[in-house]
Protein backbone atom coordinates (compact mmCIF):
# COMPACT_ATOMS: atom_id res chain seq x y z
CA UNK A 1 0.00 0.00 0.00
CA UNK A 2 1.49 3.49 -1.00
CA UNK A 3 0.16 6.82 0.07
CA UNK A 4 0.78 10.07 -1.51
CA UNK A 5 0.65 13.72 -0.51
CA UNK A 6 0.15 16.18 -3.04
CA UNK A 7 0.04 19.98 -2.04
CA UNK A 8 -2.24 21.71 -4.12
CA UNK A 9 -3.67 25.16 -3.72
CA UNK A 10 -6.66 25.81 -2.97
CA UNK A 11 -9.13 28.02 -0.29
CA UNK A 12 -7.41 31.54 -1.49
CA UNK A 13 -4.04 30.00 -2.01
CA UNK A 14 -3.65 27.94 1.73
CA UNK A 15 -1.88 24.78 0.90
CA UNK A 16 -4.34 22.15 1.20
CA UNK A 17 -2.86 18.59 1.44
CA UNK A 18 -4.47 15.31 0.00
CA UNK A 19 -3.75 11.76 1.25
CA UNK A 20 -4.51 9.35 -2.30
CA UNK A 21 -5.12 5.69 -2.00
CA UNK A 22 -3.25 4.17 -4.46
CA UNK A 23 -3.95 0.55 -4.09
CA UNK A 24 -6.12 -2.49 -6.00
CA UNK A 25 -8.88 -2.96 -3.83
CA UNK A 26 -12.12 -5.14 -4.22
CA UNK A 27 -12.43 -6.37 -0.59
CA UNK A 28 -14.23 -4.84 2.07
CA UNK A 29 -12.50 -2.29 4.44
CA UNK A 30 -9.31 -1.87 3.14
CA UNK A 31 -7.51 0.14 5.17
CA UNK A 32 -8.69 4.24 5.34
CA UNK A 33 -7.87 7.43 4.10
CA UNK A 34 -7.70 10.41 6.03
CA UNK A 35 -7.42 14.11 4.89
CA UNK A 36 -6.85 17.08 6.43
CA UNK A 37 -5.79 20.78 5.67
CA UNK A 38 -4.89 24.03 6.99
CA UNK A 39 -7.42 26.17 6.06
CA UNK A 40 -11.06 27.57 7.45
CA UNK A 41 -11.80 29.07 3.78
CA UNK A 42 -13.80 26.07 1.94
CA UNK A 43 -16.00 22.69 2.91
CA UNK A 44 -15.08 19.58 3.05
CA UNK A 45 -15.45 17.18 0.02
CA UNK A 46 -14.87 13.68 -1.02
CA UNK A 47 -13.50 12.41 -4.26
CA UNK A 48 -13.58 9.01 -5.39
CA UNK A 49 -12.15 7.62 -8.71
CA UNK A 50 -13.06 4.22 -9.98
CA UNK A 51 -11.25 2.44 -12.55
CA UNK A 52 -11.02 -1.55 -13.77
CA UNK A 53 -8.41 -4.14 -13.38
CA UNK A 54 -6.54 -2.58 -16.73
CA UNK A 55 -6.67 1.09 -15.55
CA UNK A 56 -9.46 2.37 -17.52
CA UNK A 57 -12.45 4.75 -16.00
CA UNK A 58 -15.32 2.70 -14.98
CA UNK A 59 -18.60 4.89 -15.54
CA UNK A 60 -22.37 4.76 -14.52
CA UNK A 61 -20.56 2.71 -10.72
CA UNK A 62 -22.76 3.70 -7.99
CA UNK A 63 -20.82 5.35 -5.01
CA UNK A 64 -22.51 5.49 -1.51
CA UNK A 65 -20.74 7.35 1.19
CA UNK A 66 -22.53 6.00 4.56
CA UNK A 67 -21.34 7.75 7.62
CA UNK A 68 -20.02 5.88 10.73
CA UNK A 69 -20.79 5.90 14.38
CA UNK A 70 -23.72 8.94 13.55
CA UNK A 71 -27.38 8.23 13.03
CA UNK A 72 -28.66 8.77 9.38
CA UNK A 73 -30.24 12.17 8.87
CA UNK A 74 -33.91 12.08 8.11
CA UNK A 75 -35.29 12.04 4.44
CA UNK A 76 -37.21 14.93 3.85
CA UNK A 77 -39.37 14.61 0.93
CA UNK A 78 -37.44 14.00 -2.07
CA UNK A 79 -38.52 15.39 -5.62
CA UNK A 80 -39.53 12.12 -7.67
CA UNK A 81 -36.91 11.09 -9.82
CA UNK A 82 -36.94 10.09 -13.30
CA UNK A 83 -36.07 6.99 -15.33
CA UNK A 84 -37.01 7.49 -18.89
CA UNK A 85 -37.10 5.06 -21.81
CA UNK A 86 -35.27 6.11 -24.91
CA UNK A 87 -33.88 4.38 -27.80
CA UNK A 88 -35.32 0.90 -26.63
CA UNK A 89 -32.84 1.56 -23.55
CA UNK A 90 -33.73 2.84 -19.55
CA UNK A 91 -32.03 6.36 -19.38
CA UNK A 92 -30.18 6.25 -17.24
CA UNK A 93 -29.15 3.24 -17.27
CA UNK A 94 -28.12 3.34 -13.68
CA UNK A 95 -30.17 5.62 -11.02
CA UNK A 96 -29.54 5.82 -7.52
CA UNK A 97 -32.30 7.22 -4.83
CA UNK A 98 -32.95 7.54 -1.30
CA UNK A 99 -35.64 4.93 0.37
CA UNK A 100 -38.32 6.50 0.06
CA UNK A 101 -38.02 8.19 -3.45
CA UNK A 102 -40.71 8.17 -6.20
CA UNK A 103 -39.54 8.24 -9.41
CA UNK A 104 -41.64 8.32 -12.60
CA UNK A 105 -41.04 6.52 -15.68
CA UNK A 106 -41.72 8.16 -18.89
CA UNK A 107 -41.55 6.36 -22.20
CA UNK A 108 -40.21 8.62 -24.79
CA UNK A 109 -40.17 6.33 -27.13
CA UNK A 110 -42.37 6.18 -30.84
CA UNK A 111 -43.18 2.26 -29.23
CA UNK A 112 -44.54 1.03 -26.37
CA UNK A 113 -43.26 -0.64 -23.35
CA UNK A 114 -43.86 -2.86 -20.15
CA UNK A 115 -41.65 -1.79 -17.41
CA UNK A 116 -41.36 -4.41 -14.13
CA UNK A 117 -39.64 -5.54 -11.92
CA UNK A 118 -39.32 -9.07 -10.03
CA UNK A 119 -36.47 -7.91 -7.40
CA UNK A 120 -37.25 -8.07 -3.89
CA UNK A 121 -37.06 -4.52 -2.82
CA UNK A 122 -39.56 -3.40 -5.07
CA UNK A 123 -41.84 -5.85 -7.25
CA UNK A 124 -44.06 -4.06 -9.82
CA UNK A 125 -45.71 -3.76 -12.82
CA UNK A 126 -46.64 -0.78 -15.12
CA UNK A 127 -48.48 -2.20 -18.11
CA UNK A 128 -48.01 -1.78 -21.55
CA UNK A 129 -48.04 2.32 -22.53
CA UNK A 130 -46.41 5.19 -24.16
CA UNK A 131 -45.77 8.41 -22.54
CA UNK A 132 -46.67 9.10 -19.59
CA UNK A 133 -49.65 6.87 -18.43
CA UNK A 134 -48.48 5.58 -15.04
CA UNK A 135 -48.33 7.34 -11.71
CA UNK A 136 -44.77 7.62 -9.96
CA UNK A 137 -43.77 4.50 -8.03
CA UNK A 138 -41.99 4.71 -4.64
CA UNK A 139 -38.93 3.19 -3.71
CA UNK A 140 -39.20 2.52 -0.01
CA UNK A 141 -36.81 -0.56 0.93
CA UNK A 142 -33.09 -0.51 0.17
CA UNK A 143 -31.51 -2.58 -2.14
CA UNK A 144 -30.86 -3.47 -5.58
CA UNK A 145 -33.88 -3.36 -8.17
CA UNK A 146 -33.48 -4.64 -11.97
CA UNK A 147 -35.82 -3.37 -14.41
CA UNK A 148 -37.33 -4.89 -17.36
CA UNK A 149 -39.25 -4.70 -20.43
CA UNK A 150 -41.81 -7.35 -21.31
CA UNK A 151 -41.79 -6.30 -24.68
CA UNK A 152 -38.13 -5.68 -25.65
CA UNK A 153 -35.84 -8.32 -23.71
CA UNK A 154 -32.71 -6.43 -24.47
CA UNK A 155 -33.29 -3.32 -22.19
CA UNK A 156 -32.08 -3.86 -18.71
CA UNK A 157 -31.97 -0.99 -16.50
CA UNK A 158 -31.17 -0.71 -12.21
CA UNK A 159 -32.39 1.57 -9.79
CA UNK A 160 -29.93 1.03 -6.56
CA UNK A 161 -31.83 2.36 -3.47
CA UNK A 162 -29.99 3.51 -0.03
CA UNK A 163 -30.68 4.72 3.19
CA UNK A 164 -27.40 7.00 2.93
CA UNK A 165 -28.29 10.67 1.81
CA UNK A 166 -24.47 10.64 0.46
CA UNK A 167 -24.72 9.12 -3.35
CA UNK A 168 -24.51 9.60 -6.97
CA UNK A 169 -22.90 7.85 -9.83
CA UNK A 170 -19.41 8.50 -11.43
CA UNK A 171 -19.13 10.07 -14.54
CA UNK A 172 -17.71 9.05 -18.20
CA UNK A 173 -14.16 9.75 -16.77
CA UNK A 174 -14.82 7.37 -13.19
CA UNK A 175 -15.27 10.04 -10.76
CA UNK A 176 -18.27 10.92 -8.26
CA UNK A 177 -17.66 13.90 -6.01
CA UNK A 178 -19.54 14.92 -3.08
CA UNK A 179 -19.25 18.79 -1.96
CA UNK A 180 -20.02 20.04 1.64
CA UNK A 181 -19.51 16.55 3.19
CA UNK A 182 -19.78 16.59 7.00
CA UNK A 183 -16.58 16.11 8.83
CA UNK A 184 -16.02 12.18 9.99
CA UNK A 185 -15.43 8.79 9.22
CA UNK A 186 -17.53 7.32 6.39
CA UNK A 187 -17.81 3.57 4.45
CA UNK A 188 -17.96 4.10 0.62
CA UNK A 189 -19.84 1.41 -0.70
CA UNK A 190 -18.95 0.38 -4.63
CA UNK A 191 -21.92 -1.71 -7.40
CA UNK A 192 -21.62 -1.54 -10.74
CA UNK A 193 -23.79 -3.85 -12.89
CA UNK A 194 -20.92 -4.35 -15.28
CA UNK A 195 -19.28 -6.33 -11.76
CA UNK A 196 -19.98 -10.30 -11.77
CA UNK A 197 -23.23 -11.42 -10.21
CA UNK A 198 -21.70 -12.99 -7.20
CA UNK A 199 -19.07 -10.62 -6.44
CA UNK A 200 -19.33 -8.80 -3.22
CA UNK A 201 -19.94 -5.10 -2.63
CA UNK A 202 -16.56 -3.11 -2.60
CA UNK A 203 -16.05 -1.14 0.36
CA UNK A 204 -13.78 1.05 2.15
CA UNK A 205 -13.55 3.20 4.85
CA UNK A 206 -12.57 7.06 4.55
CA UNK A 207 -12.02 9.86 7.31
CA UNK A 208 -12.85 13.48 6.18
CA UNK A 209 -11.46 16.06 7.92
CA UNK A 210 -12.98 19.61 7.99
CA UNK A 211 -12.00 22.30 5.49
CA UNK A 212 -10.47 19.40 3.30
CA UNK A 213 -10.37 16.88 0.36
CA UNK A 214 -10.58 13.53 0.74
CA UNK A 215 -9.21 11.47 -2.69
CA UNK A 216 -9.69 7.91 -2.96
CA UNK A 217 -8.48 5.34 -6.21
CA UNK A 218 -9.95 2.55 -5.95
CA UNK A 219 -9.33 -0.20 -8.53
CA UNK A 220 -11.17 -3.03 -9.25
CA UNK A 221 -9.41 -6.38 -9.63
CA UNK A 222 -12.58 -8.01 -10.96
CA UNK A 223 -13.06 -8.57 -14.79
CA UNK A 224 -15.84 -6.31 -15.91
CA UNK A 225 -18.79 -7.58 -18.15
CA UNK A 226 -19.93 -5.89 -21.12
CA UNK A 227 -21.69 -2.32 -20.60
CA UNK A 228 -25.77 -3.57 -19.89
CA UNK A 229 -26.90 -1.07 -22.85
CA UNK A 230 -24.99 -2.96 -25.15
CA UNK A 231 -25.26 -6.53 -24.46
CA UNK A 232 -27.91 -8.99 -25.18
CA UNK A 233 -26.45 -11.34 -22.71
CA UNK A 234 -29.10 -12.29 -20.32
CA UNK A 235 -26.83 -12.83 -17.37
CA UNK A 236 -26.59 -9.06 -17.22
CA UNK A 237 -30.32 -9.86 -15.44
CA UNK A 238 -28.80 -11.85 -12.99
CA UNK A 239 -28.87 -9.63 -9.91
Amino acid sequence: MRYELQPRMRCKSVPVLEIMLRNAIFLPLLGSVTAFAFSDGCAADLMVEISDARGRSVPDAVVVATAIGVATPSASPAKAAVMDQVGKAFVPNVLVVRTGTAVVFPNSDTVAHQVYSFSQPKRFELPLYRGQAHPPVTFDQPGLIVLGCNIHDSMVGYIYVTDSPYFGTTDERGLWTMNGLPPGEYELTIWSPRLPRDTALAKQRVTVGDHARAVAELRLKETLRPAAGTSQDARIREY
